[in-house]
């Protein structure tokens, strides 16, 4: 459909000369971001785009243009716009490489707002932001459902007996490959924990409190990492509490362009977490998400300085413990294994070493360094649905750097899990895809297992 119309009724002035002509002047792309870029290029070998297409509207600083010229009104909010726009996987390479520090993922995500506001999403699209990002992640109760039904899916007989009868292929392909690297979904730590207002420390000492921000899909999907988080915090002396209130991140929404959801579900959670000091994540995308809540309140005062005391507590799981102290465990865990940076960690969050260093002290873990190690998996929220193809060629790349004879490839973001077991299983190839909190949560536990049985043992 095409999105040639225009948009000039509405000026405002901005920080430059000219008005923000072709901008609704609502939450406009910010100038201040892209004033800095000089347009050197020392962006375009990082971005998984540019690299796959050799088309400069699919480079960082061709976007940056494209979105310093709308506002110019040099060009309109069209179709081409729009595609350079949404083919963005976002992943904020660009932002690592740039000697600038200018912000394009920022200003992508604002330019992403105008285009929904200028062009809403019509037909299937439309109906599947509506029933997921609407209907669905914002809402506990329904998301607990969903997990029962894919619970009995899997525990029923009728995963299998659908894989048996070749319905999957009659599915998408990139689909299918979802439906084939489901996780097990297990009980959402939400429902688990939801009569235990504060979940104990164990042993003796109490080295604090910390809130958990348990995620929507995550407590779904990926219980059990969430399970994993808990047990090693309590294990290394905090106390977790998991607020009720706490809403999905809004990520999703953000990325997609519809930043008013996100704002509205920001807000819930800037209430949720009120009364603590430190928030607990284990999902990169939703970390960097909350410590960037501020972007969304530009035209809010009051809200925006509650959300940058907020975005101050946000703490990736890895970070904290790094931070803070951890029991370095004593048993060994002989495995050979490789760490993929998710993007919104290394690039959106800084946190690098801090995973690796707890993979290095756990015994018999040997760390085998990817080359590449923090270029996109091509996940990037929900983008391998939205754009397959383009996904599917930034796996492949990704997947050409996994070295070889590995057991496990850990990471700290579930949309890189399911991204890298479709890789893996695509190239057949044995790796186990694990998160980097569950192989220390994995070591305490055999450490605890092998001294009760030394306990046990020596009653005899």
């Amino acid at each position: 459909m095409s999105m040639a119309k225009d948009y000039t009724m509405e000026k405002q002035p901005a920080c430059s000369t000219k008005s923000l002509s072709n901008y609704f002047p609502e939450d406009h792309p910010d100038p201040a971001k892209w004033d800095d870029c000089v347009h050197c290029g020392m962006c375009l070998e990082a971005c998984p785009t540019y690299l796959e297409t050799g088309q400069e509207q699919h480079s960082p600083r061709g976007r940056v243009h494209l979105i310093h010229a709308v506002a110019e009104g040099e060009i309109k909010m069209d179709q081409s716009f729009s595609d350079a726009v949404f083919t963005c996987l976002d992943c904020r390479a660009c932002v690592t490489a740039c000697p600038a520090d200018v912000e394009v993922g920022g200003l992508i995500e604002e330019a992403r707002g105008q285009i929904r506001r200028a062009e809403p999403l019509t037909g299937w699209k439309k109906a599947f932001s509506s029933t997921i990002l609407e209907k669905l992640f914002p809402h506990t109760n329904r998301l607990n459902k969903v997990g029962g039904l894919l619970r009995f899916y899997q525990t029923s007989g009728l995963q299998s007996l659908t894989r048996k009868s070749g319905a999957m292929n009659l599915m998408p392909d990139h689909l299918s490959g979802m439906e084939a690297i489901m996780p097990n979904v297990g009980h959402p730590v939400r429902e688990k924990y939801k009569n235990m207002p504060v979940i104990p420390a164990k042993g003796d000492e109490v080295k604090g409190r910390v809130a958990f921000m348990t995620g929507c899909i995550m407590d779904v999907m990926f219980s059990d990492i969430n399970d994993a988080t808990i047990d090693v915090l309590t294990h290394n002396g905090s106390e977790v509490v998991i607020p009720k209130n706490q809403t999905c991140c809004g990520a999703l929404h953000v990325h997609a362009g519809d930043r008013d959801s996100g704002r509205k579900l920001a807000k819930q959670n800037i209430e949720a977490f009120s009364d603590s000091d430190t928030v607990v994540i284990n999902s990169a995308g939703c970390g960097c998400a909350l410590q960037e809540y501020p972007e969304l309140f530009k035209d809010e005062p009051e809200w925006k300085e509650k959300a940058e005391e907020f975005s101050e507590k946000i703490q990736d799981i890895s970070k904290y413990l790094y931070d803070t102290g951890y029991e370095k465990p004593q048993t060994e865990m002989k495995t050979r294994i490789t760490y993929h940076d998710a993007c919104h960690l290394a690039h959106g969050q800084g946190v690098r070493e801090e995973p690796r260093q707890i993979l290095r002290d756990i015994p018999g873990v040997e760390v085998v360094d990817m080359p590449n190690a923090d270029t996109c998996c091509g996940s990037a929220g929900v983008y391998n649905l939205t754009n397959p193809d383009m996904a599917n060629a930034v796996l492949d790349r990704k997947m050409e750097n996994i070295p070889e004879n590995l057991e496990m490839i850990s990471m700290g973001n579930p949309g890189c899990m399911l991204q890298m077991a479709m890789g893996v299983q695509k190239y057949g190839r044995s790796e186990r895809i694990v998160h980097t909190i569950q192989l220390l949560d994995w070591a305490y536990k055999k450490q605890k297992e092998e001294q009760r049985q030394l306990q046990t043992s020596g009653k005899g």
